[in-house]
């Protein structure tokens, strides 16, 4: 009898795999268990929301998973590569093929005009051309409604607009994650809504992974996977079970 190979039954790949990760910090003599044996696997092109109250670890994590900052132990895999086995060079490389950044913070060059800060990526590149970089961050800055401010610097950009010019700059690179840290928490309500819908839209759009830490937990509802960092350790409240 021939055996058919059903397409559908193909598993999603999974695009970062962490397994048992473990930090920790050095507080004088004492050893500070930010969490311990954290499993993950997030796949390709999902919308994945971390929370936890504040000094919980996420943001700590999420730098790790973002191959910002290394953990005391474990592995990871990111973009098919085992980041704990990597320096800091080949994790920077890593970073700049596969991974784009939005803030709370904003952190656009003040200098520089909204077009230029979406560039910056670009310039790391060994083909960039100023030119056809021009030509990618405009449209971006069109799909995200700036295309009037493209010209303007950050100072007389209001906060949701910086946060747009944010979005674009993460995405001009094509990436295959966009790790977003608070990424509403410097807005008001009606602009973080925007946001979040600008972020959503986005993310079916393009297929890119969007990893978030919030302490917002109506945004986190919204993604297809939402897990809370607590006493150290992930809770899958998708699920409502622990991992």
């Amino acid at each position: 009898m021939t055996n058919f190979t059903n397409n559908n039954s193909i598993m999603p790949q999974a695009i970062i795999s962490a397994q048992q990760l473990t930090q920790k910090i050095q507080l004088g003599n004492k050893e500070l268990t930010i969490f311990a044996d954290l499993n993950l696997e997030i796949q390709q092109g999902e919308q994945v929301a971390i929370t936890g109250r504040s000094g919980s670890g996420k943001s700590t994590l999420l730098g790790i998973l973002a191959t910002l900052d290394q953990a005391h132990s474990g592995k990871l895999i990111v973009c098919d590569e085992a980041v704990h086995q990597l320096n800091e060079e080949q994790r920077a490389l890593l970073r700049l093929k596969n991974i784009g950044f939005v803030f709370q913070s904003f952190q656009l060059l003040p200098h520089l005009t909204a077009i230029e800060n979406v560039i910056l990526p670009l310039r790391l590149q060994t083909s960039f051309n100023y030119k056809d970089a021009e030509k990618k961050a405009f449209a971006l800055l069109k799909r995200v409604g700036l295309e009037r401010q493209a010209m303007q610097t950050p100072k007389v950009l209001s906060g949701g607009e910086q946060q747009r010019v944010a979005i674009a700059r993460a995405l001009i690179s094509k990436p295959k994650i966009i790790f977003a840290d608070e990424p509403t928490g410097n807005l008001d309500g009606e602009t973080a809504k925007e946001i979040e819908q600008l972020l959503f839209e986005l993310n079916r759009e393009i297929g890119t992974t969007l990893v978030l830490v919030t302490h917002d937990v109506q945004l986190a509802a919204q993604c297809q996977k939402h897990y809370e960092l607590l006493n150290g350790q992930l809770i899958d409240r998708t699920q409502g079970a622990s991992i």
